[in-house]
This record gives structure tokens, sequence and C-alpha cells, in this order.
């Protein structure tokens, strides 16, 4: 690699002075990205860096004496970068990606359109953050007794995609889509639902690009450290228990907890899942 360490950097650094820049937004901010910064104080090119908000994360995320509080969302930082950079950046809940035009492999795997379409992701990267499948099953079997929805099963690799066809074949109204479309007709698919059911991972985050509702559900990480969906409501989220679990969250992204907390997502009703995902279909009516 080429950009390797500091003097791959001070490349780096040269070859973006090359491109007469009228400024750089850095949205990572961390020791690469800081070293690069120091190489462009010699040119009058503004160097505009992100606030990540370490210091208010690791006080919420704190296991003792913790004090919650909702922070800037992630997506409210990056604007902040170009705003400094003297940009008009304005962030509204309806500015989202248009639907895709469905490819035939979408339109193949889509059909019934009587039915409403529900998106279900849930795997994540920690098994904290992770709704137990017993649990999900319950909620799947609700929802396909009702025989109102379509419902598309989420994951990636071989082992998801093992356990997600292990699923699907019990209930006629759910599909798994792992591995039979490209991530871009996934993407498609993701854009005409009417409800994505995720973890704290990323198909929540790419169903609200689109501005599909959705509901997330939240073991040890919590919505207040910022990294909810774009343009989703608080009541979009389904939280475990603080109650029995007081220290969520334990860690920004969820790789961090004490002993036990790994049953937080345990303390989540699968009826209250259930319910919430009627509420919401049903205010689309």
């Amino acid at each position: 690699n080429k950009h390797k360490g500091i003097s791959g950097i001070y490349r780096l650094a040269k070859e973006l002075k090359k491109h007469r820049l009228s400024g750089v937004a850095d949205l990572h901010n961390v020791l690469r990205t800081k070293i690069l910064k120091l190489f462009f104080m010699d040119k009058q090119i503004p160097f505009k860096q992100i606030d990540k908000g370490r210091k208010e994360k690791r006080t919420i995320t704190a296991w003792r004496n913790k004090e919650l509080k909702y922070l800037k969302s992630t997506h409210e930082r990056y604007a902040e970068v170009f705003r400094d950079m003297g940009y008009s950046v304005e962030l509204n809940a309806d500015d989202v990606l248009k639907p895709c035009i469905p490819s035939e492999e979408v339109q193949a795997f889509n059909a019934q359109e009587d039915k409403k379409l529900i998106g279900v992701a849930p795997f994540a990267a920690f098994s904290g953050k992770m709704y137990p499948l017993p649990l999900m099953q319950q909620v799947l079997e609700h929802l396909n007794n009702t025989n109102k929805y379509k419902i598309y099963l989420f994951g990636g690799g071989e082992e998801e995609s093992k356990v997600l066809n292990a699923i699907a074949i019990k209930y006629t109204n759910c599909f798994c889509e792992v591995g039979r479309l490209s991530f871009e007709d996934e993407l498609c698919l993701i854009s005409h639902l009417d409800l994505m059911v995720s973890m704290d991972s990323g198909n929540g985050h790419l169903a609200a690009m689109f501005g599909i509702p959705t509901l997330t559900l939240w073991g040890i990480t919590h919505p207040c450290v910022g990294f909810a969906p774009y343009g989703q409501a608080v009541e979009n989220s389904i939280l475990s228990d603080r109650e029995k679990f007081p220290m969520i969250p334990t860690s920004v992204y969820g790789n961090k907890f004490p002993s036990g907390y790994e049953k937080a997502m345990e303390s989540i009703d699968p009826l209250i899942v259930f319910h919430k995902i009627e509420t919401l279909l049903m205010n689309q009516d």
C-alpha cells in the first residue's frame, strides 16, 4: 500500500495538493487523518474534521455514574463538517433516496403485491446487539399467521444463509433473500419495503436511506449515542429493559459489556415487537 505509514500519508498529501483542493472534509478523525492534517498546515487549504463527541460518549457508556442523554446524531456531525467549510447543509427526514426501478430478478422475487412487504434483518456484528433467534421466530410466527405480510429475511454469508433458510422453511409467508439477489438488487428490494425490522446494524441504515419506516431493536447499545437510522422517530426504537440492565449503553459499538448483559435483549417481549410492527404498518394506511 503506497499510502501506508507516515511516509505513505505524506505521499497522499502531495497527491491531493496537486488537485488544487478548495478544502478537505475529514469525516473519520482518526490517527491517520490527524497526521494527514499536519501535512496541509503549510497550505491555505481548510482542513475540517468531524467532532465525534468521544468524551460525551465515554460518559454515556461508563459502567458507573452513568449520565444518559441524547447526543447529536452522527448524521448531524457529518453535516457540521461541511457547514464549517462554508456549505449550507440542512438535514430533513424527507431527504431520502427514491425507490429503485426493479430489475426482472427483483420483480420475480417480489410478487404478491396485495401483501405488505416487511424486511427482517436479525443479525448484528456483536451478540449483545442481536435479538435471540428463538424470540425473533416468535415474532415471525405472529406475522406469518396474519397472512397479511410477505416477509424477507436479510443477512449475509454462508452461515447466516443456512440459519435464515432454515427459518424461512417454517413459514409460508417468509422468504430468505440471502444469495438470491445481487447487492444492487437487494438494495432495490429494500427500497420497496413497507417496513424494515433490524438490529443496531447496517440493514436498518440502508432502509432508512430510502425513507422506509425502520423499527430498530436495541440491546446493549442505545440510540442516545447518535447511531439511530436516519430520519426515524424515537418511537421506532424498542429498547432492552434498563431497569434490569442499568449499565446500557455499555459501549458505543456493542463490543464491550459486563457479564450477564449478553441476555439484555431477552427482556424485549416478542409480542411487543409484533404489535409495534402492526401499529407502524397500520399508520401507513
